[in-house]
């Protein structure tokens, strides 16, 4: 009989032995005895790694054990199976465990857990998004744990803050405004991170300076804030190349559906005749669609082209290198309707066509009985005999359009000053089947001139629909007691629903600026809000030109002709190619050669003082700022420097710039594009104004276009998208 023993076994074992021979019969084994099995033991830690102050979770089992020893960072008597939290920890921690049973003790099993030296974060920080869009929020846990949300404090928020996911996916709520998101980690209750959700509520810029008073002010914009506008958080994020130079302002629509999904989308026009329709927010640009607004599909004809700039007034230039869409369009969003001029000739050379488009927002296709060639006569003397006659080669729709009761109104002046040209406007209203015209006017069919160009600003218009229009150099005899009376060079004119002069301002220098070129309508007029009642004025607007005065005006009573029926005459002291913007009761405005000054006005009054001025001057000719705010809150003046414009009568061609300040006060500079090199912009284009909206900046520029033909630079246009940084 042999005698075995087992080696190394861990589980229990039957050993059997067997005795015999040759011839001999086999001998049964004695009973069986079981032999102990030496324990194992395993031991996690999750996370394994924490923030300082985080915990973790231990846990333990075991094979062929009754118990377990904790050692290390923990100790005592354990069960053989279990889990035990480490508590607060702030520093690496390692635990061991040995587990016992009748076969001995089991070889230590250890877990260390260690202390990031990340804290917790949120990304992105801060998200611009319009009404019910959404925005993936992510958390990041030290030791890949998960997190719970929460949005204004409101677990998983609601429809008012906006729902969260418990992956972190937020979808804007009905309540408009910065919102607080937070993340906390599941493991460590104590760790958290928080980012913003801006929403807004603006459903879109459809037009000049914002609105139909022109006051260029967007105070629905949360996520652009004095304390974030900097080197270090705000920069340019896209360039978004086009056919030809922007010169009217990019407009914008929130949640517009393109493809069947929803966009945000900013519409540009260009020189070369065409229509973008650009995802507001992507990066790179994305193009939903593009037309051409000269094709056969869009009312023109087989070979036209636009107008090559030397076909027009004296062959300068100065547009540049083509004239097709100049004017800033204007966006109808209760039809979905986008309105532009257009400006062509046939491949001849010989014909030139002005049209009114209605574009479908979501498509580019021209609506039913789209285009209307721009046509149109009116009573006078001008041309030699009893009515004068729209010449669409020789009249430059500059200004910007504008939608008044389902009304689009349109202005005209001259080409380079080139004789014959007249200030003409007209309205078009559109059914849904075709563009008919419902008025025209010549403010001075008899005495010629007198454009309305207002440096690229479109019609003012107030509350009760009343509109507002400045002319350029020209004749005046309106004073006169017996016609001709009704030649308006160098005057405000305020304009009926069917434009017919209601009232009108001349300022009392107006032979002078007509004498000199001198243009009282070289800027625009903004409608300033209601003052309070018990005043005596209520109703004011405020303008000025190349004169350099700024008058305020009794919208009620604009006092015909002479200085002395003004509210207020400011001298300015540089020549206006623009439109002011109001705020908060603040006035801002870039004169030629100046910086922008704010002017504070008091409406006890009423009267405007000089509060502040920028360090930077804005060369020739000036610009137009525009405001961003929440409300009363975190106001930001953003202003375009143009004065390298490229064109006829510039000093230079270079990129466009610009600048942001403090609208409390002008001498405190925010940013400016110069600040780095990657913030460039395309080369300037004068009279241009910036659109802000849902936490970017858009710019129109010619890209690196000098002035010379499309061809000759790779980029003939180009939109810049300024934002927040990614982070």
């Amino acid at each position: 009989m042999r005698i075995l023993t087992s080696v190394g076994l861990t589980g229990t074992a039957m050993l059997l032995v067997a005795c015999g021979g040759a011839g001999q019969p086999t001998v049964n084994p004695p009973p069986t005895a079981p032999v102990a099995i030496i324990p194992t033991a395993r031991l996690t830690a999750v996370p394994s790694t924490v923030a300082s102050g985080g915990s973790s979770t231990l846990t333990w089992s075991s094979t062929n054990a009754t118990s377990c020893t904790a050692s290390g960072s923990w100790s005592g008597a354990l069960a053989s199976s279990g889990n035990q939290s480490t508590g607060a920890l702030t520093s690496n921690t390692s635990y061991s465990l040995t587990c016992n049973g009748a076969g001995g003790t089991s070889a230590p099993a250890t877990a260390t857990v260690a202390i990031s030296s990340t804290t917790m974060t949120v990304s992105p920080r801060t998200a611009a998004l319009a009404l019910s869009q959404t925005q993936q929020f992510t958390a990041t846990v030290p030791g890949a744990g998960g997190a719970t949300w929460t949005v204004d404090g409101v677990s998983g928020g609601n429809s008012t803050v906006g729902p969260i996911s418990a992956t972190g996916l937020y979808t804007a709520g009905t309540a408009a405004g910065m919102h607080t998101i937070v993340a906390t980690s599941i493991a460590n209750t104590t760790m958290s991170a928080s980012a913003n959700a801006a929403v807004t509520d603006l459903a879109g810029v459809y037009t000049y300076h914002n609105d139909l008073a022109r006051d260029g002010a967007n105070t629905h914009e949360y996520a652009l804030q004095t304390s974030n506008v900097n080197v270090t958080s705000f920069g340019k994020l896209a360039s978004c190349s086009v056919d030809g130079a922007i010169y009217g302002q990019p407009l914008w629509v929130a949640n517009l559906t393109v493809n069947g999904a929803k966009h945000n989308v900013v519409f540009v026009v260009t020189q070369h005749d065409s229509l973008y329709a650009l995802d507001a927010d992507s990066s790179p640009c994305t193009n939903l669609w593009w037309v051409s607004l000269i094709d056969v599909n869009h009312g023109g004809l087989i070979g036209e082209t636009s107008v090559p700039s030397n076909l027009l007034g004296g062959g300068s230039g100065d547009i540049s290198p083509e004239v097709g869409v100049t004017s800033t369009p204007v966006i109808d969003p209760a039809s979905g309707i986008l309105y532009a001029v257009s400006k062509s000739v046939n491949s001849a050379q010989t014909s030139f066509y002005q049209r009114l488009h209605a574009i479908d927002l979501a498509t580019g296709t021209e609506k039913t009985g789209s285009p209307a060639t721009i046509a149109g006569t009116y009573p006078g003397t001008g041309d030699g005999g009893t009515v004068v006659t729209f010449d669409a080669r020789q009249e430059n729709q500059r200004a910007g359009l504008a939608l008044v009761n389902g009304v689009v109104y349109i202005a005209w002046a001259a080409h380079e000053d080139h004789d014959p040209w007249y200030g003409w406007m007209m309205a078009y209203q559109y059914n849904g089947t075709t563009l008919t015209q419902t008025a025209v006017l010549n403010v001075a069919p008899n005495t010629t001139e007198s454009g309305i160009w207002m440096g690229g600003g479109a019609p003012a218009v107030d509350s009760n629909n009343n509109i507002y229009v400045l002319t350029g150099n020209g004749n005046f005899d309106a004073a006169n007691s017996s016609p001709p009376n009704n030649d308006y060079g160098d005057s405000l004119l305020k304009l009926n629903a069917a434009l017919q002069v209601s009232q009108y301002f001349t300022p009392s220098d107006q032979l002078l600026d007509f004498q000199n070129d001198f243009d009282f309508g070289s800027g625009g007029a903004a409608v300033l809000a209601d003052l309070p009642a018990g005043n005596s004025v209520t109703h004011t607007l405020i303008c000025g030109g190349k004169d350099g005065a700024l008058y305020v005006l009794n919208r009620d009573l604009l006092g015909g002709y002479g200085d002395a029926v003004a509210v207020q005459r400011i001298n300015f002291g540089a020549q206006i190619f623009s439109t002011g913007a109001f705020w908060n009761n603040n006035f801002y405005l870039a004169g030629v050669e100046g910086g922008v000054s704010a002017y504070h006005w008091d409406t006890s009054i009423p009267q405007f003082t000089l509060s502040s001025s920028s360090a930077h001057g804005f060369g020739w000719p000036g610009a137009t700022p525009s405001v961003s705010a929440a409300a009363t809150q975190n106001g930001i003046v953003w202003v375009l420097d143009a004065r390298g414009f490229c064109t006829a009568g510039a000093p230079g061609c270079k990129p466009a710039g610009l600048y942001a300040y403090d609208a409390t006060n002008m001498s405190t500079e925010l940013w400016d594009n110069s600040l780095s090199a990657s913030d460039a912009a395309g080369n300037a284009i004068k009279f241009t104004v910036p659109t802000i909206a849902n936490g970017k900046v858009y710019i129109g520029t010619r890209g690196n276009n000098a002035g010379g033909a499309d061809n000759s630079t790779s980029v003939p246009g180009e939109l810049d998208i300024y934002g927040l940084k990614p982070e």
